[in-house]
């Protein structure tokens, strides 16, 4: 039994519900064989079927029960070879949709959740900026109110994917007379509306999945509006907290994922060479040491998903992220180490074209070296998910905030 089947049952109720669970699985591979059924249909009736997340509320792709029977569903539809939408449709998946459960109306759940988890709309985030990175709060890009219509002017960056994006999370200025986090409103826009332009950025890898957006006037409806006028701070923390979870809460079977190429690496390459060579060694020592890390890792996320509860998840998303981030990095620079001369050699020849997926699981181990960088980065930097760590978890002094209760349009920026 897994952990996560251990946690489910020692109840009647529980035993019951995940028996129904799996009956419902089940008949949804049966009926929908994922290998001779279109992605989008077998999702979409996945989504009909309240088994896309099964913690949301019935009609809204989920079932209503608690988020520990999420992961007994995705584990059995992975065997069973099913299509799953986080790989495709990143950001919309693991940030925009709990977002759009907890804030959003009936009507805008209604008409956003089920296209976003077949993936015919892929979703992006529009939050940072050129002057707001770490400092989200700090944002520039305003929303004036027209009538039923909001009038958006400025730029956003290091926007994933947004060159596929049907419609973005957008959080921008409402209010320069309020303090930075109490003037901001949040909005669903239409990527593909006048006004909104898109533009390449090229990372390190030679792709541009990261892109800068402008915004020249743009026009969004009232009705897009996602949450109360003024409570974008607060709606950005759910999408934010939601961020960290997806990027570094993933369970990964063992020895699977980075440490699963660094494993590779050592079977091919150096495996029985240990005893004769002293650098073999203490490659060897590298890897057990890597491995220990990645288990524990791996085993903190297992237990953090198991505690968290339907709602904005708790400071526990921040560990994992920050544990993910960090040891990504430390792995795939042991795998470099593991290729020898090969590598410093990119097979890749640094292409400039603008992907289709996120750079998660490539098989590439060049190319995954140079994309883990940017872990450490995206979904807030590993200082700030220290600074949390630090503030909320044990308890120590905030950093002085001088500008936390000035009007925004007081507060000097570079």
């Amino acid at each position: 039994m897994t952990t996560i089947d251990s946690e489910l049952a020692g109840s009647p109720d529980t035993d019951r519900i995940a028996e129904e669970l799996d009956e419902r699985v089940d008949q949804l591979l049966v009926e929908m064989p994922p290998k001779s059924v279109r992605p989008e249909i077998f999702l979409g009736e996945q989504f009909d079927r309240g088994l896309a997340w099964v913690h949301f509320p019935e009609g809204a792709g989920g079932s209503g029960l608690s988020p520990a029977f999420q992961q007994r569903v995705l584990s059995r539809l992975a065997r069973a070879g099913a299509p799953f939408p986080g790989l495709r449709n990143v950001i919309g998946y693991g940030m925009v949709a709990p977002t759009l459960v907890a804030h959003g109306t009936p009507d805008q759940q209604h008409r956003y959740l089920r296209p976003l988890f077949t993936c015919e709309e892929i979703w992006c985030q529009l939050f940072s900026e050129p002057g707001a990175g770490s400092d989200v709060a700090g944002l520039a890009t305003r929303a004036e109110r027209d009538g039923d219509e909001w009038v958006v002017n400025g730029q956003k960056v290091w926007t994933t994917l947004a060159h596929l994006a049907r419609f973005g999370l957008l959080l921008a200025r409402s209010d320069p007379d309020l303090p930075k986090h109490q003037g901001m409103t949040c909005l669903l826009v239409d990527m593909q509306a006048s006004g909104v332009e898109v533009r390449p950025l090229y990372q390190i890898t030679g792709e541009a999945e990261f892109n800068e957006v402008f915004f020249t006037d743009a026009r969004v409806p009232d009705d897009a509006r996602l949450g109360g006028v003024g409570e974008g701070w607060r709606v950005a923390l759910t999408t934010l907290m939601n961020e960290r979870v997806s990027i570094g809460g993933g369970v990964a079977q063992r020895s699977q994922g980075p440490i699963g190429d660094a494993l590779r690496l050592w079977r091919e390459r150096w495996q029985g060479q240990e005893a004769t060579s002293s650098y073999g060694q203490a490659l060897k020592d590298r890897v057990m040491a890597a491995w220990v890390r990645s288990e524990v890792t791996r085993l903190t996320n297992l237990r953090a998903s198991q505690a968290r509860r339907k709602g904005t998840p708790g400071p526990e998303g921040s560990v994992a992220k920050l544990g993910f981030a960090e040891e990504n990095k430390r792995i795939y620079e042991l795998c470099v180490d593991l290729m020898g001369a090969e590598g410093m050699l990119y097979s890749s020849d640094y292409p400039k074209i603008r992907p289709e997926h996120v750079a998660i699981g490539t098989t590439d181990v060049h190319k995954a070296f140079l994309r883990v960088r940017a872990n450490s980065i995206e979904g807030g930097t590993s200082e700030v998910m220290r600074n949390i760590l630090g503030e909320r978890v044990l308890g120590l002094p905030g950093e002085p905030r001088t500008d936390k209760d000035l009007p925004w349009k007081d507060v000097p920026r570079s």
